[in-house]
This record gives structure tokens, sequence and C-alpha cells, in this order.
């Protein structure tokens, strides 16, 4: 497999993040949605790319030393290949150099494969939101990862 290059998400990048976006997503965002988001200082936005092609994204909004990651997505034919790992990781990192100690998120219940990582990670359980989600209506579980 190529190299992966992990890297903050740029205006260029949107397209390519909105199509992965509504390949995986009942309730996909809009390019205009990333891009709004994009341009806001308070958020942060990563890329996994090969060779010019975006393969998973990720982002978070931040708020003081609070981050809340709001995107987490990756192409099919490169899932259980350590991407979502690494481009979390560069996530914590570049939330860090904005003061950022503590990430929580949403994922939903039935998503074994995701809240296995986000324990891997750091994360641990902290309450439910009741029908959190749409298409299908599911709860997610809240999680937070302090450092």
């Amino acid at each position: 497999m190529q190299e992966i290059i992990y890297r903050l998400m740029s205006e260029g990048d949107i397209k390519q993040v909105a199509v992965i976006e509504k390949e995986i997503f009942s309730l996909p965002w809009s390019e205009k949605s990333f891009l709004d988001s994009l341009k806001n200082e308070n958020t942060v936005y990563i890329v996994a790319e090969i060779k010019d092609e975006i393969v998973a994204y990720c982002g978070a909004y931040i708020s003081f030393e609070e981050a809340d990651i709001s995107n987490v997505a990756v192409k099919k034919n490169f899932r259980r290949k350590n991407v979502a790992e690494n481009m979390l990781n560069k996530l914590f990192y570049e939330c860090g150099k904005k003061g950022v100690s503590d990430i929580t998120l949403e994922v939903r219940e039935t998503n074994v494969p995701a809240i296995s990582l986000y324990e891997k990670l750091g994360f641990e359980e902290a309450g439910i939101r009741k029908n959190f989600y749409e298409k299908p209506v599911e709860n997610a579980l809240i999680m937070w990862k302090h450092d």
C-alpha cells in the first residue's frame, strides 16, 4: 500500500470529502457545511491522503480546552488498516497545539468497531444520548478522552 499522508484539510479537499460523506452517512454534510466548518478558526480537520486521493477525514470543534469530534469517516477499502487511528492521533496532536486537553464524541451504540477503536485511543463511555441518530433512529454513546 502507498504511504498515507495525514495533514490538515484544505478547501481543495472538500469535493472528495463530500463524496466520502455521501457514501458513508445517511444524512451527509454538504460541501458548504464542510467549507463553513473549515473556515471556522475553532475547528481542526484532518485528511488521510494517498497520491492526491482523500481516503479518510475527521474533524473537531474546539471550545476552550475541550474538543468535540464531529466527523470520522474512512473509505470502506481503507478500513482496518490503522488509517482512522493514525488520523485521530494527528487530530489529537493538532487539537493539543490549540490547548485542548479533553475530547468528546458521540458514536452509534451498534458501531462496535468504532467503539473499540475509541476505547483503544483512551476514550471512556460517559452516557447515552437517546435517539441521537436518524435514518435509522439510534442512541449514541457519549465518550470522553481526558489528558
